[in-house]
């Protein structure tokens, strides 16, 4: 085996971490700072969560795939093991999901701050966009936990 592999698994399981980890950690501020109904706190909460996001979240969602391809080939395994293709589908949706998520936070941060800069209330198309956010971040949620549990397992489908 290749001296690159622990290395390698290391990074992938660190950046599983941050991924997961980053991903919850910050929907969980996004929703709590949304369940104010402040929206200088939505504002200031969602500047650190789209931060966070670009950071950690986009930065372990692109060395995941990348260090994950590298284990394959180290490893010598099959690129198309059933357990691999359910993986790599499930980790697109997420991405899928992930991907408006951030444009959606962007949104709805910026439509706060525009609400809290007026002293008006949270317009309407702020709960809109808040809406989709909580539709999309679902299925992202469930997609990366069963990846979680096919790298785990890595059972025979």
């Amino acid at each position: 085996m290749s001296e690159l592999y622990l290395p390698l698994k290391w990074l992938h399981v660190l950046s599983a971490t941050v991924l997961f980890g980053t991903g919850l950690g910050t929907a969980f501020y996004m929703w709590s700072a949304h369940r104010t109904g402040d929206p200088r706190t939505i504002a200031a909460v969602g500047r650190m969560v789209v931060r966070a996001d670009w950071i950690f979240t986009g930065t372990s969602g692109v060395l995941q795939p990348a260090t994950g391809a590298a284990l394959i080939w180290i490893l010598g395994l099959p690129w198309d093991m059933p357990w691999l293709l359910v993986a790599y589908g499930l980790y697109a949706l997420a991405f899928a999901c992930w991907a408006p998520v951030v444009r959606l936070q962007i949104r709805a941060q910026r439509l706060a701050a525009a609400a809290a800069a007026s002293g008006t209330p949270l317009p309407t198309a702020y709960h809109v966009t808040m809406r989709y956010w909580f539709i999309l971040g679902w299925p992202a949620f469930l997609a990366l936990l069963c990846v979680f549990w096919l790298m785990l397992a890595k059972p025979d489908l």
